[in-house]
């Protein structure tokens, strides 16, 4: 079966093509004239694709991709000097408000929400994303294009790919929660030489430096995404792969092992009593693919998020 999704309400532009087939979601950046740079709607757009896939059942595993000769070029620049002046472009069309962050003695409220990067909010987005993400490095990621990659599971990049942290040479600094991801991705040794120098490299060091899985001639890109959320979607429970996905992202903060531990039991003490579990054994007895029936969207167990319990131990 395959579909094509409406990313948006009819009449206004679009960012991005969706398609559902094989219980995989393939999002595609699509501004390929403009080499998908993000703009405020990519920011509301990409929120909406995994918030999408989280709520439908028939979505096992999530593809990102661009459309044209760039994944994404970074920011769209086209209001050169004000891009990231926030205050500047209050009332554009996607823009949040800032004048309630701005008190009228000219100080900041730090906390109000204008204040917050859109970068961040996609990246945090799809960290919390109960679907598998797959990145699918099709050309040029640079700026936001390269640190929207780093929440994503597994990364695989086109040997045309290039990538670059150049915020910089932009007179910015990283976002999108880079600062976060990328040292655990790769060590904070190559993240500060990426960032720090904010120089443009191939495919070839991102592979070497544990930023992408694999690199590929860009016809067996798409393909060898596509094989990895198959064998997601077509071999395992869609409960056991949500959880495992939150689990392995937010121990990497955790300062101890028995934080994993109380986790661990939890998840093994709920999903011990589920159906799936009573499929997934007897169909390895049996020799047969397992048929398993628990959803995401209703058979999380009531523990979950564990993170969001003041009470949690």
């Amino acid at each position: 079966m395959s579909e094509t999704l409406p990313t948006r309400p009819a009449g206004l532009p679009t960012t991005l093509s969706i398609e559902l087939s094989e219980r995989v979601l393939t999002v595609t950046l699509n501004r390929p004239e403009a080499l998908n740079t993000f703009n405020a709607a990519m920011m509301s757009e990409l929120i909406a694709a995994f918030d999408r896939a989280d709520a439908d059942d028939e979505v096992r595993a999530v593809i990102v991709t661009g459309a044209g000769r760039a994944f994404c070029a970074g920011a769209d620049l086209s209001q050169g000097g004000r891009t990231f002046d926030y205050a500047a472009r209050a009332g554009e069309a996607g823009r949040p408000a800032v004048g309630e962050a701005i008190g009228a003695d000219g100080r900041i409220d730090w906390r109000h929400e204008a204040v917050r990067d859109g970068g961040g909010r996609v990246t945090l987005r799809i960290f919390n994303c109960l679907k598998p993400v797959i990145a699918a490095v099709n050309g040029p990621a640079v700026g936001i294009g390269a640190t929207m990659l780093l929440p994503m599971d597994i990364r695989l990049a086109s040997e045309a790919a290039r990538i670059g942290f150049v915020f910089a040479r932009r007179g910015i600094v990283p976002e999108a929660c880079s600062s976060w991801f990328l040292p655990r991705l790769v060590g904070i040794s190559r993240a500060l030489e990426w960032t720090m120098s904010g120089r443009v490299f191939p495919a070839a060091e991102a592979l070497e430096g544990g930023l992408v899985r694999q690199v590929l001639a860009p016809d067996a890109l798409l393909p060898a995404a596509r094989a990895i959320a198959r064998e997601i979607a077509e071999n395992t429970a869609p409960v056991s792969v949500a959880l495992t996905r939150q689990m392995m992202w937010r121990m990497l903060g955790e300062p101890h092992p028995m934080m994993a531990h109380r986790v661990d039991s939890r998840a093994i003490f709920s999903r011990g009593r589920s159906a799936d579990v009573r499929e997934g054994v007897t169909a390895f007895l049996e020799k047969r693919p397992a048929l398993f029936t628990d959803r995401v969207t209703q058979a999380m167990p009531e523990w979950f998020p564990w993170w969001q319990d003041p009470g949690y131990e």
